[in-house]
């Protein structure tokens, strides 16, 4: 596919982010869109849903784990009708240069009982398409496999399954109040040219200039110079630098700590980090550090699954959690965000001039409180 030689920040009519444009910039859910976004003010804890309405996970015991196929059209709409900010899904461009939503770096088929392996950038649109199920009703695609982090192949089967979508085609089909979190996918085993990373991120910023009309985006990537070139290639959308936290080492320095996040971020122009949700309970101290900076800071993990995790993320300060139980989180953060009212008889325990409810919908710590547990917490994930 041929692209046209246009600059992303020359095209018109779009509503441009400040240099130091943070989250708290983005109002979603909102039926005026782009417009809103500029004069966003309130902050809000926001819910992210994972690659939609979750990850699969196919040896997972947890039924909700592989009920619908992740990065398609049905998972983004079945997270959409939960009170969700965004959906986050990772793109890839196929070897015809179309942006596509998929997380895997590699596609596994089985045919005759051999097994094949196929890197999906090396697949044209119609060979990627033809894995899976098909739109048409009288047509069988090639049987979609999956490989898990512990080296098994196992047949990629869900409660509720779909065709593999476009980039254009989420534009098109998903709910236009849904806010997009679009991860820019790159092997991290991989050694990018930068003309490379220009071409692939040009295709994917066609479209989305040419599609995402008033919906709110962000832009992530775990690839460093993938994020640089993403920010400099525009400045309608934000963009945010995906990081372990530590969690695991890379052979780029700029992957490993929070602090070289900070100093990509600061460097790049970029808008955000969206860190390991364990790298940042192992050092709690770097929350106030990105926020008096003026960076916004998500999180994901598995740990986001987990009701008290998120709220203790509400009160470090954290903008928003990625997520895959969609329904569970967004019911849990609702009865969190309700306003405390004390009924008549409800024990509350008083510390100086400090209340704490000690029965109720969330809970609530004391300064004290909440200082012992950031505290504790790097102890507990360690």
């Amino acid at each position: 596919m041929a692209l046209k030689a246009v600059h992303v920040s020359d095209v018109p009519n779009l509503d441009h982010v400040p240099e130091n444009a943070s989250l708290s910039l983005y109002s979603t859910r909102c039926s005026k869109g782009v417009e809103r976004l500029t004069s966003f003010k309130a902050p809000k804890f926001l819910v992210i849903g994972h690659r939609g309405n979750g990850m699969n996970m196919l040896q997972s015991s947890d039924l909700r784990m592989k009920a619908v196929k992740e990065n398609t059209v049905l998972s983004f709409n079945t997270a959409g009708k939960y009170p969700v900010d965004f959906i986050e899904f990772d793109v890839q461009v196929t070897k015809d240069g179309c942006p596509i939503v998929f997380h895997d770096n590699f596609i596994y088929s089985e045919d005759n009982g051999t097994i094949y392996e196929k890197r999906v950038t090396e697949l044209s649109l119609s060979e990627f398409l033809s894995y899976g199920p098909q739109r048409e009703a009288d047509m069988e695609g090639k049987t979609l496999l999956r490989k898990t982090k512990d080296g098994k192949i196992v047949k990629w089967t869900v409660e509720f399954d779909e065709p593999a979508c476009t980039l254009q085609e989420a534009f098109q089909k998903v709910n236009p109040s849904l806010g997009f979190n679009i991860e820019l996918k790159f092997d991290d085993y991989v050694v990018y040219q930068q003309e490379h990373l220009h071409n692939i991120l040009q295709a994917i910023m066609e479209v989305v200039l040419d599609h995402a009309k008033e919906r709110p985006v962000i832009f992530s990537s775990f690839q460093p110079d993938a994020a640089l070139l993403a920010r400099k290639l525009q400045n309608t959308y934000p963009v945010f630098f995906l990081t372990n936290g530590g969690n695991e080492i890379y052979y780029d320095v700029r992957r490993n700590t929070l602090e070289e996040a900070i100093k990509l971020c600061l460097e790049g122009g970029l808008q955000g980090i969206v860190s390991e949700v364990r790298g940042i309970f192992r050092n709690p101290g770097a929350v106030s550090k990105i926020k008096e900076l003026k960076l916004s800071l998500l999180t994901y993990g598995r740990l986001n699954n987990v009701s008290e995790a998120v709220y203790v993320q509400h009160l470090m300060g954290i903008d928003g959690v990625i997520v895959d139980f969609v329904r569970d989180i967004t019911e849990a953060v609702s009865s969190m965000m309700k306003p405390l009212s004390l009924d008549v008889g409800e024990d509350v325990l008083l510390e100086g001039d400090e209340r704490v409810k000690v029965e109720g919908s969330r809970p609530q710590f004391s300064q004290r409180e909440l200082e012992f547990l950031l505290k504790l917490i790097p102890e507990l994930v360690q």
